[in-house]
Formats: C-alpha cells, structure tokens, sequence
C-alpha cells in the first residue's frame, strides 16, 4: 500500500475515534442532588421519614423497577434516577450510605425535609410529625465533603472547586411543600412561610454559587393540591380547572412566581453561571390535561392505599402497611401512595424537563452545548 494511502488511512481512523469520543462524552461526570422525598434515594427508611408514611422500606414500594424497596418513595424510579440514565452515569447513591462509590455524585436529599430551619417550627410549636433534617443540613453534609476535597470557596480555594464543580449538574429538586404542609392549622401564616422559606433556598443557592457551581437546576413546587392526600382532606367546592385543590396550587404557584423571580436575580449577579428553573407546577398540569394521550387513567386515586376509602386512600392505611393493598397497573396512575407519584408519572416529568418545553432556559441545551464544549 503507497504511503499517501497509509496516511490517508490513519487520519481517517483518527478522526473516527475522535468523532465517537466527542460523541460520547458525558456533558457531566457527577450530579449533586438535593431535596426532599420527591429526590431522596434512600436517606430515609421506614423509622426515619415522614410519620405519614412509615413503611418505604416495605414492599409494594420499588417494585416496578428495582422490584425489591430501596427507600425511594415510589413504585420506581424517580426524576433523578432519569435525569442519571440521560447523562450515562449510575443512579445517584444516598448521603447516608457510607460503602457507596460517590465518584459520580451524592444525593443528599432527605424525606420530609423542609427549606425553613428546624427551629423555626420549634420556636412554634410544630414539631409533632416532623423531619428535622432541613435544606441547612443538607448544604452542611455537602460542605463536610467538599473540605475532603479541600474547596472551601471559589475565592479562597479556585482550583479545587473548579475540579469539584467544573463538570459536576447540581439539582435542586422541589423543595418547600413540607414546610406549608407542616403549618396547616397552625397560627403561622402562609404569606410567612412563602417567605422564609423561598429566603431560605435562595440562601441555599447562592451557598453553593460562592462554592464555585457553575451548572444548576432548579425545581420549582409542583400541583401540591392535585395530590391525593390534598383533596382528601379540602371541600369539595374548593377546586380548580384541573379538577385539584384550587386554594393549594395557587399557593405553590405564588410560591414559584417568587422562586423564578429570585433565580433571575442570581443569574445577573453570578453571569458565567447556568441557572435553569424547572417548571414542576406546569409540568404537572400538563399531564392531567393530556392523560389519556400519556395512559393515565387515574389522575387523583392512589395506586398503594386503601381501596375502600376516598381516593382509594386511608392515613391509618398507607401504603406499605398491612392493611393496604396495591393495584396492579401503577403505570396507569399519577398518584402512588397519597402524596408521591408512580415511576410512570415521574417518567413523564422527567422527559418534560430533559425533552419538553419545561425548563427555562432550556436543559437539552446545556446538555449539548456542554458536551461538545467538554
């Protein structure tokens, strides 16, 4: 073979394996999740979550995937578990699990976790039933971590953030429902808890940008008053065009109406950062207006409850316990145990915000503009 056609053929093999390693590059390496039961991958188990539902170590909980419970809140996988798969990387492990490989990230979400500190709901007198794991805890477990990476700050210690953040997504899952939900029937005002709560997260938020997070995600609250333990407990008169609790959807719409308005806040003081808001109330909304197109069936009855009560749901029978009972197509169903969601209804959340038009600016975006950039 002639020399030319040598060359000619080495640079061709050449440009091939550089075309397929660009092609297949990861836009990130590791994601660093937080939030509440909505993320949490295991922080949690039946003696340590929410008392409203205290058997997530049980089955029928994991059974559609896993098929065995691994302390997700759910029949399956969850957002984070599908934002993982389209990334390429393993599904995230917990903080709490000390054998995991966490080369690829940390979930630090807790169950039950509220955005407001612990001891505000102390200094009320509300701390019957309640996590006390807070959005402060997590970022505390997330900076314990960062200092065995020896990143104090993106000012004092550039460069090992920047190997800790460079190529790292930091999700920031819903967060801020529990805190209203702890406060029903008390003497603290809504208007207080949006505040300090949203205060909070953004508080959160710009923690992490000083550590040097250039690439974030940010959920915003979801339709809290279409789940089934909502509408179980609201009148009946008190509902909206989505056939959900008007008075609650419009509060977590309010609530992320502010939550966008201080995201746009912090993109204009941190401008080389990439904040992009995920719109869980529309997102929610669209699916109970295209149901049937998506093989929903069952937009408000639970799938793991009791059969025999409203909704197919009973507090002093959730699922989990001995005396619930599961159906046998959770696909079909939004709602899974009352208050978090099937697989296949976090499926199509998930696809909402890494396909659809419900992330601002748009993630696929930043997926493919990250990638090719490296």
């Amino acid at each position: 073979m002639p020399p030319s056609t040598n060359t000619f053929v080495a640079t061709t093999i050449l440009l091939l394996l550089t075309t397929t390693s660009t092609a297949t590059r990861r836009p990130f390496n590791k994601i660093y999740a937080f939030g509440d039961s909505y993320t949490d991958t295991g922080n949690t188990a039946s003696n340590s979550g929410p008392n409203a539902f205290t058997y997530v170590s049980n089955l029928p909980y994991g059974t559609t995937f896993f098929h065995h419970p691994t302390n997700r809140y759910s029949d399956g996988r969850l957002v984070i578990d599908f934002v993982a798969e389209s990334l390429s990387l393993p599904y995230l492990p917990p903080y709490h699990n000390p054998k995991a490989d966490t080369s690829y990230g940390v979930n630090y979400a807790v169950a039950g976790s509220t955005a407001i500190p612990y001891s505000f709901f102390v200094k009320n007198n509300l701390t019957l039933d309640i996590q006390r794991q807070s959005l402060q805890t997590q970022l505390a477990w997330f900076n314990k971590d960062l200092e065995g990476q020896k990143c104090k700050s993106a000012k004092l210690t550039p460069n090992e953030c920047k190997a800790v953040f460079d190529n790292a997504l930091i999700w920031v899952g819903e967060i801020g429902a529990n805190d209203y939900a702890y406060t029903v029937g008390s003497n603290v005002e809504s208007k207080t808890i949006q505040q300090l709560s949203i205060r909070s997260v953004n508080g959160f938020l710009e923690a992490l940008l000083d550590k040097g997070a250039k690439y974030m995600v940010v959920e915003g609250l979801p339709t809290t008053g279409c789940l089934t333990l909502s509408m179980s407990l609201a009148s009946e008169s008190d509902r909206d065009d989505m056939g959900c609790v008007g008075s609650l959807n419009k509060q977590s719409y309010d609530h992320n109406t502010i939550l966008q308005t201080k995201i746009r806040d912090l993109r204009q003081k941190y401008p080389e950062t990439v904040i992009i808001y995920a719109d869980y109330w529309n997102a929610y909304r669209s699916v109970i207006k295209n149901a049937p197109k998506l093989g929903f069936k069952e937009l408000y009855n639970v799938c793991c409850g009791s059969s025999g009560a409203p909704y197919n749901f009973d507090v002093l029978a959730t699922c989990g316990s001995q005396s619930a009972s599961s159906c046998s197509n959770p696909s079909q169903y939004i709602n899974w145990d009352g208050v978090h969601l099937t697989e296949a209804m976090y499926k199509v959340v998930a696809d909402s915000f890494l396909k659809g038009g419900f992330t601002h600016p748009p993630l696929g975006s930043l997926f493919s503009s990250k990638q090719y950039s490296g």
